[in-house]
């Protein structure tokens, strides 16, 4: 039995703007990541690297599913799920380090 944890996570450009959906068991490198570009492809190409909203879980196909889910809802969805826990769409990212 591991106490390993999985987040799924939402990033954004800005508020109401593009939006990133993904999962991943190491949320503060992940996003760094995201921050500094390492990642290439879509966060890079639309300067998407503030996190807004994540979950933790400690089943990792549980967060995959979700994460599936999450990305297959409406807009006004993802956004209602982001101003529920963070009005404001402040960047979580440094609460976390």
């Amino acid at each position: 039995m591991s106490n390993a944890q999985y987040y799924v996570y939402i990033l954004a450009n800005k508020r109401n703007g593009t939006l990133y959906i993904g999962v991943t068991s190491d949320l503060v490198k992940r996003v760094y990541d995201h921050k500094n570009n390492v990642v290439e492809g879509f966060t890079k190409k639309y300067h998407v690297h503030k996190l807004v909203y994540y979950e933790i879980t400690e089943d990792i196909n549980g967060a995959i599913i979700r994460e599936k889910r999450i990305k297959k809802w409406k807009r006004a969805w993802k956004i209602e799920l982001i101003e529920k826990n963070n009005p404001e769409w402040k960047d979580l990212y440094f609460e976390l380090i």
